[in-house]
């Protein structure tokens, strides 16, 4: 069963379950065996990224929203498990970053080049924890760019990796990257005065049962 966070006649929000694709064969069809009508996906989380996503109940609601996202409207909050602990509380990350399609992987790069895009994200620490003798830290991530695995590159390019990140550097075996699509909030596409805002937590499995997720 599909959590289901938000729903109206123009879309839903719900919890996409880590390791189901947001695009079919997955999320849509799930939802549409679960409620009996077909979704369009709004925008695509990783497979191994659980969490908030938004689905259309038609073209034309899809087509409205996506371009929230493209313009920038929507507020994006992640959680994310990472290796060792930053000496700061809370800061900025600022890359250029560029996605190799054929390995699917994501470099930080010095200069802006074809192909090149600039991502920026701001964090801050929510708890630490201890797991076979190593530091562990839960942050809380705001996310201002939407770049191919930005959080999972950003942190472990300044030796922080995500937990279960084995693409980009972690030694810690996990079923995927600690990584979850915390909330999201944005304008109703009918009625802009209306603020949608949803939240989900990330299931008690590791190593999120680490942390106290009580103090988001």
């Amino acid at each position: 069963m599909i959590p289901v966070l938000y729903t109206d006649k123009e879309f839903l929000v719900c919890s996409k379950p880590v390791g189901t694709l947001s695009e079919s064969p997955g999320l849509p069809d799930m939802l549409q065996e679960q409620l009996g009508c077909r979704f369009f996906p709004v925008h695509r989380l990783d497979q191994g990224t659980g969490g908030v996503c938004v689905l259309a109940a038609s073209a034309y609601a899809c087509t409205g929203l996506q371009k929230l996202f493209q313009e920038g409207q929507v507020g994006k909050e992640y959680l994310a498990v990472i290796s060792g602990k930053p000496v700061e509380q809370n800061g900025s990350f600022r890359d250029y970053l560029y996605h190799d399609k054929r390995s699917n992987k994501t470099y930080v790069v010095k200069q802006k080049r074809k192909g090149v895009k600039e991502a920026l994200c701001d964090w801050h620490i929510i708890g630490t924890a201890v797991f076979n003798d190593q530091p562990l830290t839960l942050v809380r991530v705001s996310l201002h760019t939407g770049r191919t695995h930005q959080i999972r590159v950003q942190f472990a390019s300044r030796g922080f990796p995500l937990v279960g990140d084995r693409k980009y550097g972690s030694r810690i075996k996990a079923s995927s990257p600690a990584l979850w699509a915390y909330s999201l909030s944005f304008p109703h596409p009918r009625n802009t005065e209306k603020q949608v805002a949803v939240s989900s937590l990330p299931d008690e499995a590791f190593p999120w049962m680490l942390f106290d997720l009580s103090a988001l």
